[in-house]
């Protein structure tokens, strides 16, 4: 009877067991329509905003070649690029072609980690922020408005998805749509600062090593100011590597912390620095775990996307053996070419002729693409439900906190009601007493 008692407990202080309910979890319609949103919102503000075709673009044998391209194999040579491209009708969007590159290096990484070649899958990321660089570099207005738009997006999102899988991990409840926007937009500043707020101490911070280079150009003087001064500049310099170390490793801990305890931009700042520095070996692991986890994931709904689609295709084709126009093809074959695991809309093998054809392939692309988005709004919703999870779990490890303990608007009001009860009265005026000395009866 002791050794099942035993077994029990050890069982129960093994937490990350836990972080495998993170796929009936995302898998959630309501986060899903949540994640699908805010990712036709980002889309649709990137396409509006590429009207500005700001991108140098030349033809090139294998489509267009563009200063992103360049940028990634000649850094040096792309300021030269765009000069002698400058009045060159050929130009596109950053969006489109931030997204054009992500798409590749996105499909590279899927072969690449079937393969089992993680060194190929870590070069694919890396190269995705390189991109970003490039973007921030030589488009920095746009990269700004864009940026600002995606934090907005996903301050709402990520922090709705994050409430729902708090409130369903902790205490098994699955709140609606409604709700959860709710939440998420009257913590909006919450949600929208945090992300910021560490980048703003490292400028802080930085300013003052700043002040003292400046101070270091007055002849003589200057240089003795350094060298007497460097001592601080160092301490400054070892508050940004802690304040940086911290964003990255406990980056993903911060939207959690806000949907599990209604903390405000700094407090789920200092919750996540302090589970990080903590227990830092704790946090790495369950972050491997959801990685692989996730993997894993993801290859089950990529499956089932690409069954979905081929079993639409595959019966469609046998109700369909008229020729396309072109005669070149199949009627079905020209307007959608067969979906593969790896490329689930190929736009490649397109052999329309005719206006009917091409609005058909459109609405079939339209259609698949509504399919891929939900492929990709699983990644998202994955991403807040482990980062919730994981969250939980080092809260109970660090603070010893229940992983059912969970913030509710109704405990903010009866905590404002305590106070005003704990208040004391206040004393109404007593009317004076006559204390004058009164006759002898």
């Amino acid at each position: 009877m002791g050794g099942k008692e035993q077994s029990s407990q050890i069982l129960d202080n093994l937490l990350f067991p836990k972080i495998f309910q993170t796929f009936r979890t995302a898998i959630q319609p309501t986060k899903l329509i949540i994640a699908l949103m805010a990712l036709a919102v980002i889309c649709l503000a990137g396409w509006i905003m590429d009207f500005t075709k700001t991108v140098a673009a030349t033809p090139g044998t294998q489509g267009e070649v563009t200063e992103l391209q360049i940028y990634m194999t000649h850094p040096n040579q792309v300021q030269s690029y765009i000069e002698a491209h400058k009045g060159n009708i050929d130009r596109m969007g950053v969006f489109s072609t931030l997204w054009d590159f992500a798409a590749i290096r996105f499909k590279d990484a899927i072969n690449s980690l079937f393969a089992f070649n993680l060194p190929r899958v870590a070069t694919n990321i890396a190269e995705c922020f390189k991109a970003a660089g490039w973007a921030l570099r030589y488009h920095y207005i746009y990269s700004i408005i864009f940026f600002i738009i995606n934090l907005a997006v996903i301050s709402i999102a990520g922090g709705a998805v994050c409430r729902i899988a708090a409130l369903h991990f902790a205490r098994g409840e699955k709140p609606g749509l409604t709700e959860a926007l709710r939440f998420s937009t009257k913590k909006f500043v919450s949600f929208f600062t945090t992300p910021l707020a560490p980048v703003g101490i490292m400028l802080f911070i930085g300013l003052f090593i700043f002040l003292l280079g400046l101070i270091g150009n007055i002849p003589r003087a200057g240089e003795l100011i350094m060298g007497i001064l460097m001592l601080l500049a160092l301490i400054a310099g070892a508050l940004i590597a802690v304040v940086l170390v911290g964003t990255v490793a406990g980056f993903n801990l911060m939207f959690p912390a806000i949907a599990y305890d209604g903390s405000d931009c700094f407090d789920a700042i200092s919750r996540s620095f302090s589970y990080v520095y903590s227990k830092p070996w704790q946090m790495g692991f369950y972050t491997a775990i959801a990685a692989v986890y996730g993997a894993i994931c993801y290859t089950f709904v990529r499956f089932f996307a690409f069954l979905l689609l081929w079993a639409a295709r595959w019966f469609l084709q046998f109700g369909v053996w008229v020729d396309s126009s072109s005669k070149e093809a199949n009627k079905l074959a020209a307007i959608w070419p067969m979906p593969t695991f790896v490329d689930l809309y190929n736009s490649s093998g397109l052999a329309t002729v005719n206006w009917s054809e091409s609005i058909a392939a459109l609405l079939i692309y339209l259609v698949s693409l509504l399919v891929i988005g939900l492929v990709v709004s699983f990644i998202i919703s994955f991403y807040f439900s482990a980062n919730t999870i994981i969250y939980s779990l080092m809260r109970k490890r660090v603070d010893d906190t229940a992983l059912d303990d969970i913030y509710t608007p109704s405990d903010e009001a009866k905590t404002k009601a305590a106070d005003v009860e704990s208040k004391p009265e206040e004393t109404q005026p007593q009317p004076e007493s006559d204390t004058s000395p009164q006759p002898p009866a």
